[in-house]
């Protein structure tokens, strides 16, 4: 017995998800300097480069810290926040890139934020083995490495260059 064939309707696909799309220079040359140092993800930007870019539009900026130091520490206006690990064990995020994918399309610029730049270029390891093109990590963090009196934020990160943030 044969079956007449059913009209099966597609899934509309968002063009951010179907299609990579130009980067903006800034992202093509941190995409160079990734490749000529064997990167696995996309590259790195400044905090400065960074802000510029969410600012425009070219860019999502994407919070990878746990939710308690987004609350506690402060966190960046109106970012996307998915963790990439969480509780005070910082155990890793299983879901990861599939909450990733969620919010943001696989070929869309997007600029992974943590604390000093350390996880958040594992969160960009993770996201281009899941098939992100465009993963980056926002060098420096949110707060900085520490300097010699072991405090953060005196050196670089997002804070000391005066970059917009808030604090819950």
């Amino acid at each position: 017995m044969t079956y007449p064939a059913r009209a099966v309707p597609a899934t509309p696909v968002p063009r951010a998800a179907a299609t990579p799309t130009a980067l903006p220079p800034v992202l093509e040359k941190a995409r160079e300097a990734a490749a000529a140092a064997g990167l696995s993800y996309a590259g790195g930007v400044t905090p400065r480069d960074a802000w510029e870019l969410v600012q425009s539009g070219q860019a999502r900026l994407v919070d990878v810290r746990s939710g308690e130091e987004r609350k506690f520490v402060g966190h960046v206006p109106d970012t996307l926040h998915v963790a990439w690990a969480t509780g005070t064990a910082l155990t890793r995020n299983p879901r990861f890139a599939r909450e990733l994918e969620a919010k943001v399309g696989k070929h869309e610029a997007v600029l992974l934020l943590c604390r000093s730049g350390k996880r958040s270029a594992l969160a960009a390891e993770a996201a281009a083995r899941a098939g992100f093109t465009a993963a980056f990590n926002v060098l420096e963090g949110f707060e900085g490495e520490l300097d010699a009196e072991r405090h953060r934020g005196r050196r670089d990160g997002w804070r000391f260059h005066g970059l917009p943030w808030v604090q819950d």
